[in-house]
């Protein structure tokens, strides 16, 4: 496989976009498929789990693998293989796409043509900036009532990046968009065919040609801004050649100082050809990213692995599935070396050893078996044993660890029992499999109540998580109310000293320690400082106290939730020669935090999530008030389209509920989005009410 011809890219975009419209119509005109799936039909390809085709949206990350004969910068012709993970657009499973972008060398950024930039299309691109993929956008729908591609593109400037330049011009708009006019070949096509397969040049229009030659000069510009050779050229000849222009947008969207912007239909079949064009001609092959870079582990020293089957394997683990047939799925990225079937790799993340069983190519659901995986592709292992999303997986003789994948914390939780006696053993496989497939969602069981609580980003994750238990898994469940997952920090910095002495028959316990406990700026998280001198506790025991201090955290002092950014400061302390032990010190810390954090000030946080509403006009101001009554705080409110839109942040806790209530108030013409913003403290009297369901739940 020769690297030049690969490109690995993602579909990423706001909920609603065509993504997964967008994905059917490249894999029906590579060849792929041979008819296309339509989204509202439940037919999708890559849509193959049922929830997603009852729904009607995305839920997990699908990979298939296509190609497509185009001409390449230098107008030969290439065959390249386009290896494509088509991600969620809903927030409550960003997780998706944040691993998904992780492994990738490029990405498609899917707009509404009526709607522009929406909130979770900025979050999208916030994490691709984050793991620097260089993208190009498409503006789809383009034939929608309200498609506009000048607004759409305003809004990309203004909202995203300037660097954004417009390589194509619609004709026409909403339902008279019959075509596109590309300002690099400088041509016009319209789509025919019944799937508008056949590319037809058109002359430009008359009307367009004022149009053309501005944007045209904007595209000059921006080009020649990405490097020096290109600067003096236009600065000595007032514009650019073909070739010229061809390159610079090249170099410059590898190195994410352009974004070409291209406009299309994905539903009328029209552009979508010149789109999977600027993949090949644009987006870079696994060659132009730079080397991987990571840690030895046995020398804690940087090392790079080049995209070269010559070099030790390195390869990333992003995604774990459970497949009904073969059980379970790694997805793979191979960044160097080849990763062989039937070979060992060692695992850095817990230093054992896996046997790569079977290698298979996915197809969404569906696999074709292979041999091998050559560096820069994509493909999933099964039957991998101890192999969790974002493991590095290499070569034993040397080993390397890459970076791994963060995602958020879960900002929601429900309880759920088992119906039957039979259920019980079964959920408890269910849920494990579930939590290893999917990072944002945690399973714990509550002390107090000894009801086992799932965690996720959102009402939706939890009920997708639900329902796969039962069609999955066949397990029936019970579910309890949401729950919002609440945090305690502190407000004031105090110094605490604490002594633990526990005398028993045989050798006692002593701990002692003197600590300041610090106020972290919000998101801050833990920290832990020693400054005890003069050995006044021995080296030993430092660490166990640091252990204790966390485990302090645990529990907060109000309500009992988790204590977040704090620092702790261990200033000084004793000990005794035969009574102090590890665990004397850690239960001394662990309760010597509890008592300071009581006389700190402590407060409750509440997640606070970023919510945007569109609505017509009409509902503007019932929409305004339900947000104020839910102790909403309007930030901006603007015009999007022909509808209006307002930005709030809303407290989780009064958003249960939300899509119902807000359908009824606007006869179901308006549509939300939210997604995690930060936490806050909560006011006192919704604390009051807080505390006093907690406690009354313990007593019971």
């Amino acid at each position: 496989m020769d690297l030049k011809n690969v490109r690995n890219i993602g579909i990423i975009a706001h909920i609603d976009a065509g993504k997964t419209t967008t994905t059917e119509r490249i894999l029906f005109y590579t060849g792929k498929n041979y008819k296309i799936g339509e989204v509202h039909e439940g037919e999708a390809t890559m849509d193959w789990m049922e929830q997603e085709r009852e729904r009607g949206i995305t839920i997990t990350a699908a990979a298939t693998q296509c190609h497509w004969k185009a001409p390449d910068i230098t107008g030969k012709e290439i065959d390249c293989t386009i290896n494509i993970i088509d991600t969620p657009g809903h927030v409550d499973f960003t997780a998706e796409v944040e691993r998904s972008l992780r492994v990738l060398d490029g990405g498609v950024a899917v707009f509404d043509g009526s709607q522009g930039v929406e909130p979770q299309s900025e979050t999208v691109w916030r994490q691709a900036d984050k793991y620097h993929v260089p993208r190009v956008a498409f503006i789809n729908k383009m034939d929608k009532t309200g498609g506009d591609f000048y607004m759409s593109l305003a809004s990309i400037h203004d909202r995203l990046h300037k660097d954004a330049v417009a390589i194509q011009l619609p004709i026409g708009a909403e339902s008279d968009f019959t075509g596109i006019v590309d300002l690099v070949a400088k041509k016009a096509y319209r789509f025919e065919g019944e799937h508008g397969e056949k590319r037809i040049e058109i002359p430009i229009p008359e009307d367009m040609r004022q149009d053309v030659s501005e944007y045209t000069a904007v595209l000059m510009e921006k080009v020649a801004e990405v490097n020096e050779d290109l600067q003096d050229a236009y600065l000595e000849n007032g514009a650019l050649t073909d070739e010229q222009i061809l390159q610079g947008l090249r170099a410059g969207t590898v190195k994410n100082k352009l974004y070409p912007v291209l406009c299309g239909s994905s539903l009328k079949n029209i552009g979508v050809q010149l789109m999977i064009d600027a993949v090949v001609k644009y987006l870079p092959c696994p060659l132009d990213i730079s080397a991987a870079v990571g840690i030895n582990p046995d020398t804690d020293l940087e090392e790079t692995r080049k995209p070269d089957n010559s070099e030790p394997l390195s390869a990333v683990a992003f995604k774990i599935a459970t497949d009904p047939f073969v059980g379970k799925l790694t997805f793979i990225r191979v960044y160097s070396g080849v990763l062989d079937s039937g070979n060992f790799v060692l695992n850095t993340r817990n230093g054992g050893r896996e046997r790569i069983g079977r290698l298979v190519k996915m197809h969404a659901n569906n696999r074709e078996e292979i041999q091998k995986v050559e560096a820069g592709d994509i493909a999933a292992a099964i039957g991998l044993k101890d192999v969790r999303t974002g493991d590095t997986l290499c070569s034993e003789d040397k080993p390397i660890r890459l970076e791994s994948i963060t995602f958020a914390e879960p900002v929601i939780s429900i309880a759920v029992e088992p119906k039957t006696k039979a259920d019980q053993e079964k959920m408890g496989i269910a849920l494990q499999k579930l939590a290893e497939e999917d990072p944002t969602f945690r399973v714990f069981t509550d002390e107090e109540t000894s009801q086992t609580i799932i965690s996720g980003m959102g009402e939706l994750h939890l009920d997708i998580i639900v329902d796969r238990m039962r069609r999955e898994f066949k397990v029936e469940t019970n579910v309890g109310q949401p729950q919002v997952a609440y945090r305690e920090t502190i407000q004031k910095e105090i110094e605490h000293e604490e002594k633990y002495i526990k005398q028993t028959g045989g050798r006692g316990q002593y701990g002692h320690v003197v600590f300041k406990l610090i106020p972290q700026q919000p998101g801050k998280g833990y920290e832990f400082e020693n400054s005890v001198v003069g050995g006044r506790i021995p080296r030993e025991f430092i660490a166990p106290c640091d252990k204790g201090f966390q485990e302090g955290m645990s529990r907060g002092i109000l309500a009992g939730y988790p204590v977040v950014d704090v620092k702790v400061e261990l200033i000084d302390g004793s000990y005794h020669d035969v009574d102090s032990n590890e665990m004397a010190f850690k239960t001394c810390a662990s309760i010597g935090f509890q008592e300071a954090a009581r006389k700190a000030e402590p407060v409750i946080l509440e997640p606070i999530m970023k919510v945007e509403v569109v609505s017509p006009q009409d509902f503007l101001g019932d929409v305004m008030g339900d947000l104020s009554s839910r102790r909403g705080l309007i930030k901006e409110q603007g015009d999007r389209g022909l509808a209006k839109f307002i930005h709030a942040d809303v407290p989780l806790a009064a958003m249960f509920g939300y899509a119902t209530e807000l359908r009824s108030m606007t006869q179901g013409r308006a549509s939300y989005s939210m997604e995690f913003g930060h936490y806050d403290k909560v006011p006192r009297n919704v604390a009051e009410e807080i505390v006093a369901k907690r406690t009354g739940t313990s007593r019971r």
